[in-house]
């Protein structure tokens, strides 16, 4: 019988702002199910991107978006693994090589929005519509020659399946272990950005991004903040629930077996910032400033 500690928070186990914590979590998770498992490729693929982000990796600047930053691949690359592992502690029969393309794709999913060398106007957040596939053709390159060209295909097709704008059944996926994959990575996005303690405060920097990449629909960022409830029901929770088919679900047996943690800690925490959002919301915030400032929240004696 596993006991429950009903005040573990999420960032209990494992800040994905410690990129290192988040790659031997991933060991960890894959040493568990697979114990032969020495982790090179998946270690290597880290490291590149990490280099990426901070602008060591030949021919391209360092990433200049403030939301999907190195810390937001990293919280996705964390939530990918929970998931892999709750779907595996659940009887899903993965091979290691389904799981390390899941990983992988989670870990190349957004560096398509890093600008090259020669491209000095703006930051990547001109390419916010359609940068899965600049991500698919720098991982298609840097994976060259490691995997061979149908796992190359998969993770593609993962990576695809964080496309808002697109339902993922419109992927073709070669197997359903790998349409499971995808479904995780979708989900994987989406829990990560919603569930972040920073998440409302981050909004903001969200905001500028979509400036930049001209999206319509938001005006000014409290648009965006009073309109994040509605895109969570109606947008997020429609993935999750029904074209990702209910992965999210896995998060549970992860904290249960892996933490002796009977929650789904993601849950938690994205109830908690909807909640709060719609507390602020609700006093009719005239004071914008009065407003934002109550967004920065304290959370040294919660999280």
């Amino acid at each position: 019988m596993h006991k429950v500690f009903p005040r573990v928070k999420l960032y209990d186990f494992v800040d994905p702002a410690d990129a290192e914590c988040v790659r031997r979590e991933t060991d960890e998770v894959m040493m568990e199910f697979f114990p032969g498992y020495d982790g090179n490729v998946f270690r290597k693929a880290f490291e590149d991107v990490e280099q990426l982000f901070f602008g060591n990796y030949p021919g391209f600047r360092a990433s200049n978006t403030k939301y999907h930053d190195f810390e937001h691949t990293c919280s996705v690359v964390l939530a990918m693994a929970r998931l892999v592992y709750g779907g595996m502690a659940e009887g899903e029969n993965f091979s290691e090589k389904d799981c390390l393309k899941g990983l992988l794709a989670s870990l190349f999913h957004d560096v398509g929005l890093i600008q090259s060398d020669e491209d000095s106007q703006g930051t990547g957040a001109k390419y916010t519509v359609g940068h899965e596939e600049r991500s698919i053709l720098f991982m298609r390159t840097d994976l060259d020659g490691i995997l061979a060209a149908d796992d190359i295909e998969d993770i593609a097709d993962c990576i695809r399946c964080t496309i808002l704008a697109m339902s993922p059944s419109k992927v073709a996926f070669r197997s359903e272990n790998m349409r499971k994959m995808g479904y995780f990575l979708g989900s994987a996005d989406l829990l990560a950005q919603i569930a972040d303690r920073y998440y409302l405060e981050k909004l903001l920097l969200l905001f500028e991004e979509f400036q930049e990449a001209k999206l319509p629909g938001y005006a000014t960022a409290f648009d965006l903040l009073s309109k994040t409830g509605s895109f969570y029901q109606d947008v997020a929770r429609v993935r999750l629930d029904k074209e990702f088919q209910g992965v999210d679900g896995y998060m549970r047996p992860y904290f249960k077996r892996r933490w002796s943690v009977d929650n789904d800690l993601y849950a938690v925490a994205i109830k908690r910032n909807m909640d709060y959002l719609d507390e602020l919301l609700s006093e009719n915030p005239d004071d914008l400033e009065l407003f934002l400032g109550r967004l920065r929240r304290d959370f040294s004696h919660d999280q």
